[in-house]
């Protein structure tokens, strides 16, 4: 079993992560794009218990998607890093933007999803399985 660790740029928020992602995908979507500041978004599904924030607090933010549910954003209140979404489905699994893990490992992509509304100059990675829109439930 695998333990990850990671943080905001400023340092002020430090997360500790026990076990395996459920999955690791990237996000094409425009609600990723503008809250990752990128072309697009990496993030690695962990079990929320899993997730244990070890300094700081993060600030949050709610607002609801084009599907109809909450998400809630979890940032750093200092330097506005974005460390981690959560939604009201009651799946009880978080997603953590990638570029927060202190090292990433040996993680890798195996889903893209809302690819409909990846930018033009944006390649798709070969390896992993494409999805329209949301991976279906």
């Amino acid at each position: 079993m695998s333990n990850y660790t990671g943080g905001c740029l400023c340092g002020a928020i430090r997360y500790e992560i026990e076990g395996e992602p459920v999955r690791v995908g990237i996000c094409h979507c425009d609600d990723c794009r503008k809250t990752g500041g990128a072309s697009f978004t990496t993030n690695a599904f962990f079990s929320t218990e899993n997730i244990k924030v070890v300094q700081g607090t993060p600030k949050s933010h709610d607002h609801q998607t084009d599907a109809g549910f909450t998400l809630t954003k979890e940032f750093c209140g200092d330097c506005g890093t974005p460390l981690f979404r959560s939604s009201n489905r009651g799946t009880g699994v978080k997603s953590v933007h990638i570029g927060t893990f202190d090292d990433v490992k040996d993680l890798r992509p195996s889903t893209e999803v809302y690819v409909k509304r990846a930018l033009p100059f944006v390649h798709l990675m070969d390896e992993t399985e494409h999805y329209e829109e949301r991976i279906p439930q």
